[in-house]
């Protein structure tokens, strides 16, 4: 507010918005190597450390903070202990009950180091490196999915556009160039040792959000939201088109449920395969934000929770349950109302008591907006998707993408 304009490339965001001099080049080049000019807004994942700290963070490494889980002030600044330099990291680390494992993307290099935070720790400590395969670039990875042994690297041809950085301007996919020739591949990292097992090319894809992985015989399998190796869903997602409806009246991309298998060889078959698991009609042609009940993390799993998008929209406006054995799914939509990412919620002790109030069954949660510019958190029954209660908020309530499931004994 004090400058009058904003003073920290966003991510479609430049600053300066204009490239100007080449003195002005000069100072924005010295910026982006430094951090200063980056962003530290940590408006993306909020997530529980497992030793009672929760952090917020985006794409930039200065943009991690603390909260207070019970007030959800801001602590203050999380300070690494390390000596891994990294202005950028994924938005999406991987969270178990003794670690967060994430990615460290090497623009210059052309690759990710892949580290480890031990719970209760500051000192990221790197487990391995992936070599980015196509491009000049590595691909951009928003997020990635892991097993009970290995971490599934996924690299699509969405890749960080260095002439556009160092030059100061957007692209036309702002960070990014979309080059579909340059390949697209899968990388499995072994958790413990860091070794690269398997580096496997796979059909073109464009995914923001990995679902979960896990394995079967000698193959990894994971999943994901996939746009038919279509980017413009960044596009979509642009305020000015969301405020546009004769631009946008019914532009949200097509989504699917696309399961990768991955030969843990490399070699048998030369490529990986990659298939839609569910006809995309059951859940309307729309599916992001997913998670999963979090006891199935890196296990074989059958239900999907996510946000989709029943037509016509030009943004997610319903909940779906995806049952990925029987290929079927269940849905709630609210006129007006547009529903944040689920979270699953286990029932307390894993127990089904009957009570006249509540069941105490599986919970689904979200934090819904609604077109009168208030909101509501809403608790659908995980089993058959139907409403228990919803709770008034007294305020407005802007839409969030992400967030997460705190218990009372975080």
């Amino acid at each position: 507010m004090a400058h009058g304009r904003p003073v920290h490339r966003e991510f479609s965001q430049l600053c300066p918005s204009e490239p100007g001099s080449l003195l002005d080049r000069v100072r924005n080049v010295v910026g982006l190597g430094s951090g200063t000019l980056l962003s530290d807004n940590a408006n993306i994942s909020v997530l529980p450390l497992g030793d009672e700290r929760v952090m917020c963070l985006t794409e930039t490494t200065k943009s991690s903070v603390l909260i207070d889980p019970e007030t959800l002030d801001t602590i203050g600044k999380f300070h690494y202990t390390d000596r891994l330099w990294g202005l950028l990291q994924t938005t999406h680390p991987v969270v178990t009950g003794t670690e967060l494992l994430t990615l460290l993307p090497d623009i210059f290099r052309r690759g990710h180091r892949v580290v480890r935070m031990a719970a209760g720790s500051n000192e990221r400590k790197v487990i391995g490196r992936v070599h980015c395969r196509g491009g000049h670039a590595p691909g951009w990875v928003h997020s990635f999915a892991v097993t009970e042994n290995y971490i599934v690297v996924p690299e699509m041809p969405l890749r960080y556009s260095v002439a556009g950085v160092l030059k100061s301007q957007l692209t036309p996919w702002y960070l990014f160039d979309w080059l579909p020739e340059s390949g697209s591949y899968m990388h499995i990292i072994c958790r413990f040792s860091g070794k690269t097992v398997a580096s496997v090319e796979i059909p073109p894809f464009m995914a923001l959000h990995f679902i979960n992985a896990y394995e079967q015989g000698d193959a990894i399998i994971a999943d994901c939201c996939e746009y038919y190796a279509d980017p413009s869903v960044i596009k979509a997602l642009a305020l000015h088109r969301l405020r546009s409806p004769a631009m946008n009246k019914d532009a949200f991309p097509d989504a699917r449920v696309a399961r990768f298998r991955i030969p843990q060889d490399g070699n048998r078959p030369p490529m990986g395969e990659l298939e839609t698991v569910l006809d995309p009609v059951v859940h309307s042609w729309g599916v992001e934000m997913p998670s999963i009940n979090p006891a199935y993390q890196g296990k074989e799993y059958r239900y999907v929770y996510a946000c989709g998008a029943r037509r016509p929209c030009n943004f997610l406006n319903s909940l779906t349950k995806i049952d990925l054995v029987e290929k079927e799914a269940k849905n709630w939509q609210e006129l007006g109302s547009v529903p944040s990412e689920p979270f699953f919620v286990a029932r307390p002790g894993g127990l089904m008591k009957m009570t006249n109030v509540w069941r105490g069954c599986d919970l689904q949660f979200s934090i819904v907006s609604t077109m009168e510019g208030d909101g509501y958190a809403l608790l659908l029954d995980a089993v058959t998707f139907e409403e228990i209660a919803r709770v008034r908020l007294p305020y407005g309530l802007p839409y969030g993408f992400h967030g997460c499931w705190i218990p009372e004994n975080v």
